[in-house]
């Protein structure tokens, strides 16, 4: 059985970056590449960043039924096929979903034992620098993704894993620990001295190893929402 991971984190969080480079560090994990009804940004191409599909042809999609979890974010559709998961277990592979929190919420409750992981940035005002340096966005753009940003971020509570995207070299050994100690967890054998290691930089990402951490980055944004919650 595969193992599901589901990714998150707010427009500008570093995400992509991250998940790149687990990929060149971890072995037998699939990706899956999400369809989308948006137009392609700069160099995006289809089938490699995002399916680009109609609106048409995306509902017709979930008319039968295609879809592990969708959603409409910002007026475009974007959804996660099932048919991923299929060829990740056909293959022996685990499969990694990067996906928003409405999507995170729609698979855990299909996939109760995905392991789900929230990527955070610093704070807002490192969040605000990288959406503009990425020069992708007008201004109502940047002011409408750091409003969902901190709506986001207030959902940290519901996910099982939290990292924070200060020091990529960090974030990325610590997102490949989380993926290799669930594999360890699950497969029931001791752990040897290298795979306590991951297990123990694991347990330091967990939802409640790392709350003291997250609250100064929820303090940024204003995210009280997400503070009630603790």
């Amino acid at each position: 059985m595969s193992i599901v991971y589901i990714v998150s984190a707010p427009s500008g969080s570093g995400k992509s970056t991250l998940v790149n480079e687990l990929f060149k560090v971890v072995k037998h994990l699939d990706f899956s590449i999400s369809y989308t009804t948006r137009h392609p940004r700069g160099s995006e191409q289809n089938g490699k960043e995002y399916f680009f599909v109609t609106k048409e042809q995306f509902e017709a999609m979930i008319e039968a039924e295609e879809f592990l979890e969708y959603a409409n974010v910002f007026g475009y559709y974007y959804g996660t096929a099932k048919r991923f998961l299929r060829d990740a277990e056909a293959r022996g592979n685990d499969l990694l979903l990067d996906i928003d929190v409405q999507g995170a919420q729609q698979v855990k409750k299909c996939i109760p034992d995905a392991a789900s992981i929230f990527i955070l940035p610093p704070d807002r005002e490192k969040l605000e620098w990288r959406l503009r340096n990425r020069g992708l966005d007008s201004e109502d753009v940047i002011r409408r993704r750091l409003d969902t940003a901190r709506r986001e971020i207030e959902n940290y509570s519901k996910y099982d894993y939290i990292l924070v995207n200060e020091r990529l070299e960090r974030a990325t050994d610590e997102l490949k620990a989380i993926v290799l100690a669930e594999r360890i967890r699950r497969s029931g054998d001791k752990p040897s001295t290298e795979e306590s290691r991951l297990l123990e930089i694991a347990r330091s990402c967990c939802l409640y190893q790392a709350r003291e951490r997250v609250r100064p980055i929820l303090e940024s944004f204003g995210a009280l929402g997400g503070l009630d919650a603790n």
